[in-house]
């Protein structure tokens, strides 16, 4: 994937017989993924306006013009919904997106090589870091807060992090 898209959204499959797709929002205002259009594919081969239609539990009932179907709508089950990083808001200094943050190592505060990210979790009560450990395939969950975690420094490409005692 290119640095210039962000991962917006997901396509959950149809909504009904009328070519009406499941849709879920990874925007802060969740509303806010049909201001972004058009969105594409992660390969940027497809592109999609998107129209929402109806709040529906985890997400929205959603539009795109060129889907007709029950069968078009569940072929792009799945499908994941990339926007132009120049449509999106720009954050505040300690707020970052997803993408950015995965891949930079991440250091203790002695200078020790912990890990690289690996993915960025939300279950509700706040972001973990899901940190790689070098030279194995174990990770480890940090808790994503100015305690753990007081420096991101994304043109360096480090984490500094303050582990609790025993996680690492």
């Amino acid at each position: 994937m290119s640095d210039d898209k962000i991962c917006v959204g997901a396509i959950g499959g149809a909504y009904g017989v009328r070519g009406e797709l499941r849709v879920k929002s990874f925007c802060a205002v969740p509303e806010d993924i049909e201001t972004y259009r058009p969105l594409t594919s992660e390969d940027g081969a497809r592109s999609f306006h998107l129209a929402l239609v109806r709040p529906i539990k985890n997400g929205f009932a959603a539009r795109i013009a060129e889907v007709s179907s029950k069968e078009e709508a569940d072929a792009l089950k799945g499908e994941r919904l990339y926007a132009q990083r120049d449509q999106l808001p720009s954050l505040p200094d300690d707020e970052y997106y997803h993408a950015d943050l995965i891949g930079i190592e991440v250091f203790d505060t002695g200078g020790v090589l912990l890990g690289t990210v690996k993915l960025v979790q939300d279950h509700g009560a706040g972001d973990l870091l899901e940190i790689q450990r070098p030279g194995s395939s174990e990770t480890v969950l940090l808790p994503f807060t100015i305690a753990a975690v007081p420096t991101v420094d994304l043109g360096a490409g480090r984490i500094v992090a303050d582990p609790p005692d025993g996680l690492f």
